[in-house]
């Protein structure tokens, strides 16, 4: 699915697909879409997930096709409406939707970060909402959604233990996760593969703060050796802290590795042109480590 705002760089904007489920407004970001199909009929699994339909082939590619209803508690989606095809962890998934109503531009610093406003079929599933002047968009985390059916398909942190005997570092690295739960995940792969001087921020713009305060201090390379940067986050996304790291003299030979679900073909483009040192897809926290591993050896050189 073409999008001009996939060949902009570190503008802090995105775009949204807002699609209709039983009435609601939700969310999703342009970048995670393929394409959106009309409804076909779907082979059923056997003892597959409450969620999965079952799965089809469009052009000879097999999809799992998820009913996004039964997954927000909402009950069953009937044949029809539309099919979201979505690539993201290397994965290409199907959401049943009943409708599509548009795309919005929107910046990271005015999507709001998921509270009370969200009802209880969402709580847990949502990144953030959008505010127009007569709806709410809530965004929802597919990702999430995904793991929760296939357990699988999130972050491997068993390929930490297949690393072996580590010796430890001391390499300071600044963590930038929205994420609560990967953002542990992330904090404790680390620390199990030997890095332990680390500092963990919500987004984007809390680890450019981090930045800039060590600048004013004069304590850059006490503090931040190495950046690891999701790409969607609130308020800043990664993309946005890449190129502010990137454009300024003082910081822009520290590597930044983009570790995100968003690191496809034309996503990983976008972070070559702002200078991200390496993109890896959210899974691989194995690749992650000896990314770093690399990254910290030229460091020392």
């Amino acid at each position: 699915m073409d999008t001009k705002i996939l060949l902009e760089n570190g503008t802090n904007e995105l775009e949204v697909l807002e699609f209709k489920l039983d009435g609601n407004a939700y969310g999703i970001n342009v970048a995670k879409i393929k394409e959106i199909i009309v409804y076909q009929d779907v082979t059923p699994v056997p003892n597959a997930h409450p969620s999965i339909e079952g799965i089809f082939m469009p052009r000879d590619t097999m999809i799992t096709a998820i009913d996004l209803k039964n997954c927000l508690q909402r009950g069953v989606s009937e044949p029809g409406g539309l099919f979201i095809v979505t690539n993201f962890n290397k994965l290409d998934i199907a959401f049943h939707v009943d409708s599509v109503v548009g795309i919005h531009r929107v910046s990271w610093r005015d999507i709001i970060k998921p509270g009370s406003t969200v009802s209880t079929s969402e709580d847990g599933v949502s990144t953030g909402i959008i505010k127009f002047d007569d709806r709410l968009i809530i965004i929802l985390d597919f990702e999430k959604i995904v793991t929760d059916i296939n357990p699988e398909t999130g972050l491997k942190v068993t390929e930490i233990e297949e690393l072996g005997e580590r010796h430890r570092n001391n390499i300071p690295i600044l963590i930038a996760e929205d994420s609560p739960l990967l953002n542990k995940l992330i904090v404790d792969s680390l620390k199990k593969a030997g890095y332990e001087n680390l500092i963990h921020t919500e987004n984007g713009q809390q680890a450019y703060d981090v930045i800039e305060e060590c600048k004013k201090e004069g304590t850059l390379k006490d503090h931040v050796q190495c950046i690891i940067t999701d790409i969607e986050m609130p308020i800043m996304d990664g993309h946005r802290l890449t190129k502010l790291v990137k454009e300024d003299d003082q910081t822009k030979d520290i590597p930044v590795v983009i570790f995100s679900s968003l690191v496809n073909e034309e996503m990983r483009r976008k972070g070559e042109a702002l200078g991200a040192d390496a993109q890896l897809s959210k899974p691989e926290i194995g690749n992650l480590v000896r990314v770093i591993d690399e990254l910290v050896l030229n460091l020392k050189q």
